[in-house]
């Protein structure tokens, strides 16, 4: 180890936590995991109310540009239900501007799970910036990012709270009719990336039958939806054999709730 890690970034000796017995350490472990199952808990239900909050319409057509020319906001739902918009910082003036974009947004963007999964989930997930589609395809070819990536060509970012600072806006899709649901951005924004995080934001949430969502809302078996991400199929029934699996699975892990300490 060197001196730099001995005494960390600071030149400071580092005040290291007791070294102990693998039953002590079991212990501690034990103890912590009750606060960390209560923050679970607290987080399941919050997005539960998240899923209850009002819906606000969006009476502007706006526009922006992709791959293929002029697409409108209802065009990048991709015929889904949901669609997770994030402003991301790439154009002039910013720093890193054309080789790179905003080393925030270029961390987010490095967390971005496959967005098959979202897909699967009626939910369609879009980046959006200022910079020309010629620059943003440049950029994310050499960057090894996948996620579809829009234009802003009008008041878009600054009508939805992301022209100064990055952030991430939810909507709903009924019809042709679209609906503002959700908006985070500052701390709340930078753990966004994983599926899950993603569909948590989600009017419709994961949609899986253990989520407290309101009466009607869509929700199939937890787990029986997974899939590679090369093999989802659009109506497909949950493969068999992945069923079986997942199944025990949830078998073991209710034997093994059953048995915990109260």
């Amino acid at each position: 180890m060197t001196a730099s890690a001995e005494n960390g970034k600071s030149g400071q000796a580092m005040h290291k936590p007791p070294v102990v017995s693998p039953q002590a350490w079991e212990a501690a472990r034990e103890q912590l995991l009750v606060k960390e199952k209560a923050e679970t808990r607290a987080r399941d239900a919050l997005a539960a109310e998240r899923r209850r909050m009002p819906w606000v319409a969006v009476e502007k057509a706006y526009a922006f540009e992709g791959p293929g020319g002029k697409v409108s906001l209802l065009d990048l739902f991709e015929g889904r239900h949901q669609l997770i918009l994030y402003r991301a910082f790439y154009e002039p003036g910013v720093f890193g501007w054309p080789e790179h974009a905003c080393r925030g947004c270029s961390m987010v963007a490095d967390q971005v799970a496959h967005v098959a999964h979202l897909n699967a989930r009626d939910t369609t997930l879009v980046f959006a910036s200022r910079a020309p589609q010629a620059d943003i395809t440049r950029l994310k070819a050499r960057m090894g990012w996948t996620m579809p990536w829009v234009t802003i060509t009008d008041s878009f970012d600054k009508d939805f709270g992301v022209d100064e600072w990055h952030g991430t806006n939810v909507f709903y899709r009924d019809g042709e009719r679209i609906f503002r649901t959700y908006f985070v951005n500052n701390r709340g924004d930078e753990q966004m990336g994983g599926t899950w995080n993603y569909l948590d934001i989600t009017p419709l949430g994961r949609q899986e039958v253990w989520e407290d969502s309101p009466k009607g809302y869509p929700q199939t078996p937890t787990y029986k939806w997974w899939n590679w991400h090369d093999s989802y199929v659009p109506d497909a029934e949950p493969d068999k054999k992945w069923v079986e699996v997942s199944d025990a699975g949830e078998a073991a892990f209710r034997a093994e709730s059953a048995n915990e300490k109260p």
